[in-house]
């Protein structure tokens, strides 16, 4: 078996347009280049993956019928069939009349001494919608995996903060699988140890037996409740019920302890709202309350350093958008949020002290708007340190967008707009341009455009001047 040879007599016989119809059937359809890189033919296969190509494309630069950033594949590829008489396999996006990219596999020849190239094309668009189809579903599975994460977070939350013992058990071993830190307080151990323990333990004989009972009343019925028990070695009373459930294919028991003790469940609970709000106050993170029209009813101490106030009083009653955002603009628009999502999550913006000084910060935000008294609740977190010691071209860009946005009122949309993009795109051309050593062709393919469009957004730029452009292009 012999290698392909462009200078073969037989294919000088056969015929560059001949030769694209026979190489039609080994791909999908066939290109017809003369050496001056115009279209002179398209020939399709039997499939008809194109049949108006030829209408669209003979008569063209075989290089325009691709897309920009295509294009340039097309002039590599034409190169290494001039040098080497055939070239390497490339895939090329065209543009077609429905709008649609058409991507094509190409492999290119000379046939004939005239110069004269063929190109052999393969349909790439059911690989092409293979891969959408794996990134929808990949997008989907994360979708799902963070959703399960968030139910399964909601979970432990409300499992950890119940103020009756709850134990998990396997109906079948009778094994403990879980056990929140109430349960421990019942039973008197640390909760790590309750797992594991085959269930029931640590009650009287009587009690025992009236667990067994209400187990068995949980798995005919799906719940059997509120049974007294005595613990042993104590005097205290609990009321048990018991919930049958599946999960996957496991049959499990939710063992609920509650104490007969009103007044002591009472002062639990109290004790843990008391932690809580403990908690809320020693945060580094600023905590607000304020009502649905945005006057502050309570506030933790890192938002009155935030706000440089004294004293709580102080800013009770005050409106929060005074000390965040733009005044009587940043507030209706987190209302409008929530609203619509229930939730405002890592929203960036400024916040402001009585006496001038400002701080960047995130801000989430939820709300209650029913009950007695309606509220929003606020968290603030200060990104300051964390801006300042970001890249130094972040910190410019996000200087300068902060610029054009204390233009609002003053420009009109249009305009801002357009600068934006301008001031987006110069400094991720600058950025492209450092990351390559100024190597443009380099650039630009980092960039996902053409060596002669990043020209022209240099000289639109302003950031290479002529005499260095035609440098950089030599250099290339």
């Amino acid at each position: 078996m012999r290698l392909y040879d462009a200078n073969d007599p037989a294919y000088d016989a056969l015929g560059a347009s001949a030769a694209a119809s026979m190489l039609a059937v080994a791909g999908d359809f066939a290109v017809l280049v003369d050496p001056a890189g115009v279209v002179r033919d398209v020939s399709v296969a039997p499939t008809d993956v194109a049949a108006d190509l030829s209408k669209e494309w003979v008569g063209r630069p075989w290089p325009d019928t691709a897309t920009s950033e295509t294009r340039l594949k097309i002039e590599t590829l034409l190169r290494e069939v001039a040098t080497k008489g055939i070239s390497k396999r490339r895939q090329v996006n065209h543009t077609t009349a429905a709008g649609a990219d058409l991507p094509i596999a190409y492999t290119a020849m000379r046939v004939g001494r005239d110069g004269s190239v063929v190109a052999v094309g393969r349909d790439m668009r059911h690989l092409s919608s293979l891969q959408q189809r794996l990134v929808e579903a990949q997008q989907a599975m994360e979708r799902d995996y963070w959703r399960l994460r968030h139910v399964e977070t909601r979970y432990r939350l409300l499992f950890q903060l119940a103020s009756d013992g709850i134990l998990v058990v396997d109906a079948g071993t009778m094994k403990v699988l879980d056990a929140n830190s109430a349960a421990g307080q019942v039973f008197d151990e640390v909760t790590e140890r309750l797992i594991g323990r085959s269930f029931p333990f640590g009650v009287n004989v009587a009690s025992a037996r009236t667990l067994e009972d209400l187990i068995s009343a949980a798995r005919s019925a799906g719940r059997a409740g509120d049974v007294p028990i005595v613990l042993e070695g104590s005097d205290q009373q609990w009321n048990v019920s018991a919930s049958c459930f599946r999960q996957e294919t496991a049959t499990l028991l939710l063992i609920r302890f509650s104490s007969t003790d009103a007044s002591e469940q009472s002062q639990r609970e109290e004790g843990v709202r008391s932690r809580i709000r403990d908690l809320i106050e020693r945060s580094p993170d600023a905590f607000i309350v304020t009502d649905l029209d945005g006057h502050i009813l309570e506030a933790n101490r890192a938002f009155l350093d935030l706000a440089e106030l004294a004293s709580l009083e102080q800013a009770r009653g005050a409106l929060l958008s005074s000390f965040i955002g733009r005044p009587g603009a940043d507030f209706p628009v987190f209302v409008s949020m929530l609203k619509k999502h229930g939730a405002v999550r890592l929203v960036a913006t400024a916040a402001r002290g009585s006496h001038g000084s400002a701080t960047e910060v995130e801000v989430s935000a939820v709300w209650v708007p029913d009950g007695d008294e309606p509220s929003i609740g606020f968290t603030m977190r200060d990104i300051g340190r964390r801006l300042a010691s970001g890249p130094q071209g972040a910190r410019d860009l996000t200087r300068a967008v902060e610029e054009l946005t204390s233009l609002v009122g003053r420009v009109t949309l249009r305009d801002l707009v357009r600068d934006t993009v301008d001031l987006v795109e110069r400094h991720f051309i600058e950025a492209a341009l450092e990351l390559t050593n100024d190597n443009r062709t380099s650039a630009a393919e980092v960039l996902g455009v053409s060596r002669q469009s990043l020209y022209v957004k240099l000289r639109r730029h302003r950031l290479a001047s002529p005499s260095a452009e035609r440098d950089g292009e030599a250099a290339d």
